[in-house]
């Protein structure tokens, strides 16, 4: 088999050496070119036709996000694996990327013992992202137009039987939310969050599969662009309702009742399907604390993280809602759950946020709640 032809664009001649020693570690790639800028990157994918693009986030002339920009414009399919800095302004770039098409994101190692040492440690983990992002290509990109031509929503009625998947929509009051999200999470959680109102009577809280500082990037954009606070929870957090709490990347999330009050708790614990922050111990503790209460989401990501801790939800008396295939960039962690016949219904993202209003809607008074534009800011 020919090898995987990668093009990588970054201004540091180290790092471009860096980068291909790593890709290159594994024979199943080759590199095919290196470009030290985002305009020169631009114009080497018309003329080498890579499979994948690694594309630095902070170059001078022309950034990774205005190069991966281009990219969707011209070339909507390439894979495109977006590297950045142990650094603030890189880690919030390389999320923003992520919002705009980027098909994965890896950070330049520090600390490492030498050039072979950093070499390994790049490899372990951008291979992984070049293989994820030339499975699913582009499809990021096209998220929120989807979303607009999405199928109908999967759902159980009392007219029709429950389809294969599917079950019937639990009658308890909805008292938290839970969602689970991976692969394309960035900008899944960007059609979801924003649109719910300021008065959203009941906590939301989110298990988001990012490494350290990266989740806290992606509290703040989506708190930028939300009625409701959006916040890393810290341990001890009390979680109100009206406010949403993301998982700190390397701590698993997990609700707890401490003297009445609903409080977040975080640990180190051993990663549950090889996540850290994992899904599964979130749901778990969110079916103990709220039971029936629970109104749980698996969104699109790669594996079957959610799958045990919807199973819990369940159990419990709780409703769980699962994003469609047409819409996921990865349809693993929903797939599973729907497979599992644990899902009561399932929707394309862009119906996802009135679906949460409805269900929160129900046991409360008529017309208090109503999804807000997706261009508001208050």
């Amino acid at each position: 088999m020919a090898p995987i032809r990668v093009l990588v664009v970054d201004d540091n001649a180290l790092d471009r050496k860096l980068v291909t020693a790593a890709i290159e570690s594994d024979p199943a790639f080759a590199v095919v070119g290196t470009a030290p800028s985002g305009w020169i990157g631009l114009r080497k994918v018309e003329s080498l036709q890579p499979d994948v693009v690694t594309l630095d986030v902070e170059m001078p002339d022309m950034n990774g996000l205005d190069a991966l920009l281009s990219l969707r414009a011209t070339a909507p399919d390439l894979a495109v694996v977006m590297v950045s800095a142990h650094t603030d302004r890189g880690t919030a770039a390389a999320l923003e990327s992520l919002a705009y098409g980027a098909t994965g994101y890896c950070r330049k190692p520090t600390d490492c013992k030498g050039f072979a040492d950093a070499v390994r440690t790049l490899g372990d983990q951008l291979l992984p992202k070049i293989r994820t992002a030339l499975k699913h290509g582009g499809k990021q990109a096209a998220l929120g137009r989807a979303t607009a031509e999405a199928t109908p929503a999967v759902t159980a009625t009392a007219a029709s039987p429950p389809a294969v998947g599917v079950r019937r929509l639990a009658a308890g009051r909805v008292e938290i939310v839970a969602i689970g999200v991976s692969t394309g999470g960035p900008n899944a959680l960007t059609e979801v969050i924003p649109l719910l109102p300021a008065e959203f009577p009941v906590p939301v809280v989110i298990t988001q599969h990012m490494p350290p500082m990266f989740t806290r990037y992606l509290a703040k954009s989506l708190g930028d662009k939300s009625a409701m606070p959006v916040r890393e929870a810290a341990d001890g957090d009390v979680v109100a309702p009206g406010s949403v709490w993301i998982a700190p990347g390397d701590y698993h999330m997990e609700l707890q009742r401490v003297e009445g009050e609903l409080v977040a708790r975080l640990n180190q614990g051993p990663p549950e399907n090889s996540c850290r922050p994992a899904v599964d111990p979130m749901f778990r503790s969110v079916s103990r604390t709220h039971g029936a209460g629970v109104l749980a989401l698996v969104m699109t990501g790669m594996g079957q993280d959610g799958t045990a801790g919807a199973r819990a939800v369940r159990e419990a008396g709780g409703s769980i809602l699962a994003q469609d295939e047409a819409t996921s960039v990865v349809w693993g962690m929903p797939g599973f759950v729907v497979r599992a016949g644990l899902a009561d219904e399932v929707l394309p993202l862009g119906e996802i946020a009135a679906a949460l209003v409805r269900r929160v809607q129900r046991g409360r008074p008529a017309g208090q709640l109503q999804t807000r534009s997706p261009s508001s800011k208050s």
